[in-house]
């Protein structure tokens, strides 16, 4: 019998006030939201795709690959890993230090496109079928 070893988790230490308060100051830019929380902590979610969320000490982002490109080139900026070596590709992690400097707010001017999931198709009536 295979055994499976358990993946060391690592703890969740709750959001310092003052990232949760940058969170909500930078939510009223994005009408178009709607918050809950994912992992416990606020996070705002368009088109049921998380855009932006609070992660222990650190504002996550959801940008597009050019957004995305641009901003790893900034210093201290990097790829969001919520669990060391499961990174989340489209997000990048802004440490408390950097969360009021003004090159994060044109990341929030044109959020990234979501694709909204397929409705599921109804199939038509058959055109010589009666009412059901």
């Amino acid at each position: 019998m295979r055994t499976i070893k358990a993946r060391k988790l690592p703890k969740f230490t709750p959001a310092p006030e003052a990232v949760v308060n940058r969170f909500h100051a930078l939510l009223e830019r994005l009408p178009e939201a709607h918050a809950r929380k994912m992992f416990g902590y606020p996070c705002a979610f368009v088109n049921g795709q998380m855009l932006i969320g609070v992660f222990q000490d650190r504002i996550v982002l959801r940008l597009s690959d050019e957004d995305r490109a641009r901003c790893l080139q900034l210093p201290d900026i990097r790829p969001f890993e919520p669990i060391p070596g499961r990174g989340w590709r489209e997000y990048v992690e802004l440490p408390p230090h950097i969360l009021i400097r003004h090159e994060i707010h044109s990341t929030l001017s044109s959020p990234p496109p979501t694709a909204r999931k397929p409705a599921a198709a109804v199939a038509a009536p058959h055109p010589g079928a009666g009412p059901a």
